[in-house]
C-alpha cells in the first residue's frame, strides 16, 4: 500500500480539524442550551413561590378579619335582643324616637 500523498493528508487533517471544531462549538450551544433551561426552570419556580407567599398572606388576613368579625359578634347582644338591634329601624320607629 502506498502512503497517500502530502497534499490530501494536510486536507484530511484539516477537515478533521474542522469537525473538530464544530463539534465543541456544537457542546457549547448545547450546554448554553441547557444552562438557560435550568434558569428559566428556577426563575418559574421562584415565581411560584412568590405567588404561594402572597395566597397565603391573603389568606391570612382574610382568617384575622372573620375571626375579629366572629368576636365582635360573640361579645354582642344575644338573641332576639341582637336580632332586633342589627334590623334598620323602620320610618315610624325613628319618627317616635325624635319625638322622644
Amino acid at each position: 500500500m502506498s502512503k497517500p500523498s502530502g497534499l490530501t493528508t494536510l486536507a484530511i487533517e484539516s477537515k478533521r480539524e474542522e469537525i473538530a471544531a464544530a463539534k465543541s462549538e456544537l457542546a457549547k450551544l448545547i450546554r448554553a442550551r441547557k444552562d438557560a433551561r435550568i434558569r428559566i426552570r428556577a426563575e418559574r419556580a421562584a415565581a411560584k413561590e412568590l405567588v404561594a407567599i402572597d395566597r397565603a398572606a391573603k389568606k391570612a388576613a382574610k382568617i384575622a378579619k372573620l375571626e375579629a368579625k366572629l368576636l365582635s359578634l360573640k361579645t354582642g347582644n344575644v338573641g332576639s335582643v341582637a336580632i332586633k338591634m342589627n334590623k334598620k329601624p323602620s320610618a315610624c320607629t325613628t319618627v317616635y324616637q325624635m319625638a322622644a
